[in-house]
């Protein structure tokens, strides 16, 4: 006990009552770590990662999922529910006016469904009695695809923008070629309009003066 209390040694008592106290605040410190880490273990909240669900995102709930991966109730359009009409925007047209021609869709089934109403499928021809005058796709360019979700029983004007008719013949040879007019003073024309291979039952006329 006398060697504890005083020291003995070649140096001061304080030289050596320094290290013990070093030696003791250290231990004290490593002391106090291990109870924090221990203490932090035992009462920690869990992580995010033990709490969610397996199969399931973190951000997405259970219920959204599901709703996200069932299947489209909108099927696609049977072709003989399809109702296309014809339309020029006037019946009769002055020597410097250019036609507007466009259609009308209907969905006559009882149910919503889809069909692809783009320009790689619009397409639009005038008549002069047996003769075609003019078709859409002869000098179509960039053509797109539009799929289109349509409502029973309600008409769906299309485009968006009629076409105008320059009021000259067309051919796939003569898209950059300056077109002489077509027959006019009262000469009769005929509009029909076409979705893929669905058509209009029926054409609409008009005349150019």
């Amino acid at each position: 006990m006398s060697t504890f209390r005083t020291p003995v040694g070649p140096q001061p008592p304080k030289v050596y009552w320094r290290r013990r106290l070093i030696l003791g605040v250290g231990a004290l410190a490593v002391i106090v770590i291990i109870v924090l880490i221990i203490g932090r273990l035992g009462s920690g909240s869990p992580s995010p990662a033990a709490t969610t669900k397996p199969g399931v995102s973190p951000s997405v709930t259970p219920s959204a999922a599901a709703s996200a991966s069932a299947p489209a109730t909108v099927t696609a359009c049977v072709p003989a529910k399809i109702k296309l009409l014809a339309v020029a925007n006037k019946s009769t047209y002055a020597a410097t006016e250019q036609p507007q021609v466009s259609m009308s869709i209907t969905n006559s089934g009882s149910v919503d469904c889809t069909i692809n109403l783009g320009s790689t499928q619009q397409e639009y021809i005038i008549t002069s009695g047996s003769e075609t005058i003019w078709d859409s796709k002869d000098c179509q360019t960039a053509p797109v695809d539009t799929p289109v979700t349509l409502k029973p029983g309600v008409a769906l004007p299309v485009p968006t923008t009629a076409l105008a008719w320059d009021r000259t013949r067309s051919s796939k040879t003569t898209c950059d070629a300056s077109r002489p007019p077509v027959t006019a003073g009262g000469a009769s024309y005929h509009l029909e309009v076409k979705v893929g291979a669905i058509s209009s039952k029926s054409t609409v006329q008009f005349l150019l003066n």
